[in-house]
Parts: structure tokens; sequence; C-alpha cells
């Protein structure tokens, strides 16, 4: 690997203008406890790669949705295959957000000045779930269908403004075809726009307070 990216650096110059990214500080005892949010990062970029490919067979409309869902799992070569990877780097990226997280309140790393770096940790475990949540409709089967007319309901018991969420949400009084647009284009546009910006602010942060050395 170290010939191929000396390769590289000979074309593009990478090294030296990203010396300062590249080179960092890291703690005397570090352990692989440390690499849980690299794993995250690296799920999060294959749920971009496996997602862009999907997104090549998948129809979002009410008629469309399932039968397109049906004909990528067993017509599309590989296409069972890069549907579930997808799935499982899903599950798998919120796993390792929630044990970055204890590990970062086992050593305490939340504590001034990098709680900052927490919240926007907190707030990238929050748009992964509601990934999840919108992704989970877009097969268009009972399963996914009863599955988001129960979970957004629950927005309904929201005090004074419950009723206006749920329109917000459905795009209407009922889970329809409406709604599968809105959670489509929710989870392939702007959750994932939303998740990039967290995750540039949260390695940035990182890179200029540097890693905490625990206890």
């Amino acid at each position: 690997m170290d010939s191929f990216f000396n390769w590289i650096d000979s074309r593009f110059g990478i090294k030296e203008p990203h010396r300062r990214f590249l080179h960092r500080r890291l703690p005397e005892r570090i352990t692989y406890l440390y690499c849980l949010g690299g794993v995250a990062f690296t799920l999060f970029l294959c749920l971009l790669f496996t997602g862009m490919l999907l997104s090549l067979y998948y129809v979002p409309s009410e008629q469309e949705a399932f039968q397109s869902t049906l004909r990528l799992t067993k017509e599309v070569r590989l296409g069972w295959l890069i549907r579930s990877l997808h799935k499982w780097a899903a599950h798998l990226f919120i796993v390792f957000i929630i044990l970055h997280a204890l590990r970062v309140i086992v050593h305490r790393a939340y504590r001034p000045p990098r709680e900052l770096n927490w919240i926007t940790g907190t707030l990238t475990l929050v748009v992964a779930f509601a990934s999840g949540f919108t992704g989970y409709l877009l097969p268009w089967d009972q399963r996914a269908y009863w599955a988001t007319e129960v979970g957004t309901s629950m927005v309904a018991t929201v005090p004074l403004i419950g009723n206006h969420l749920l329109y917000l949400i459905r795009g209407g009084p009922d889970v329809s075809g409406v709604t599968l647009v809105r959670f489509y284009s929710l989870h392939v546009l702007w959750l994932p726009l939303i998740m990039g910006f967290l995750l540039w602010a949260h390695f940035h942060m990182v890179k200029h307070q540097g890693i905490s050395g625990g206890l």
C-alpha cells in the first residue's frame, strides 16, 4: 500500500498540502476502542455506496416500489448482496455509534472543551435512527407499511402540535404514496446531507482538539 500511495503522491502531490490532516498526535495508551468511531464512518461510506447502487433500480412510487424491490433482489445481478450489505451496514452503523458513545462516556471525553463534539455525535445518532426509520418504509410491503403507521402515529401524542407534525411527516392523514416519496427524499438526500455535515464538524473538532487520552 505504501508503494501505491507513493505513486499517487508523485502524480498529485497529496501528502505535503495535507500533512497537518494526515499526521496527528495520539494518546500514549491508545487501544482498539478508539477505532469504534472510524468503523462507524467506514460503515457510513458503505451505506452511501450501496445506497447509490440501489437507487439505480428502486422506483419510489406507490405502484412500483414493491415490485422494483423484488426485481432488485431476484433479477438484478448481485442485487440481493448489495441490498443485504446496505441493510446490515445500517444496523452496524447504529451499533458502532452507540459503542463509540459508550467509550466516550467511560473515558469522560465529553468534558470541556469537547462538549460540542459530544453534541454533534449525539445528533449523528439521532439522524442515524431517522435514516433507519425512513428507509424501513421503502420496500413498501405490509410490515413496512404498518410499522410506519404505528411509528408515525406516536407523533400525534405531542401536545398542541401533534396532529400538525403527523400531517407534516405523512404528507396527509394516512400513510400513502405521498409518505413514501417524502421518506425517500429524506432517506437519500436530506438526512445524508445532514449526516455528512455533522461528521465533518465532528472530525474537524477531533482534529483541532486532538484525541482524548482517557480518564
